[in-house]
């Protein structure tokens, strides 16, 4: 379940602005802040069936987002040159670690700027 939760999270933090608001809310809550399905229903006056449903197609709606986008593959895949570099590296390549790591802050900063945008 935690690592479903880890996925969850990093494709909601992805195509979030793809959601509407109630499916965003519902998945913050349900992801984020580790609401039951019955304290989701009971703060928006619905059914546990009705808040369950809809995190269930908003999960399948993130899933087919990443299958057809790849955003967030293509993230962890930088991620893992990044580590790849920095291990090859070594300790002897000082100037090449700070590029490195002026490369991994451009990416962070890519992505805040992303969900910014959108």
């Amino acid at each position: 379940m935690l690592e479903k939760t880890v996925r969850m999270n990093a494709l909601f933090d992805f195509y979030h602005h793809l959601l509407t608001e109630k499916q965003q809310k519902y998945l913050e809550l349900y992801f984020l802040d580790d609401y039951s399905l019955g304290e989701i229903a009971d703060t928006y006056d619905v059914s546990r069936q009705a808040v369950y449903d809809n995190i269930k197609r908003t999960e399948m709606m993130l899933e087919e987002y990443e299958k057809k986008l790849g955003l967030y593959y293509r993230y962890r895949e930088r991620l893992q040159v990044y580590q790849d570099m920095r291990k090859l590296l070594g300790e002897d390549s000082v100037e090449l670690l700070r590029m490195l790591e002026r490369l991994e802050q451009l990416e962070e900063e890519g992505q805040k700027e992303w969900h910014l945008k959108v």
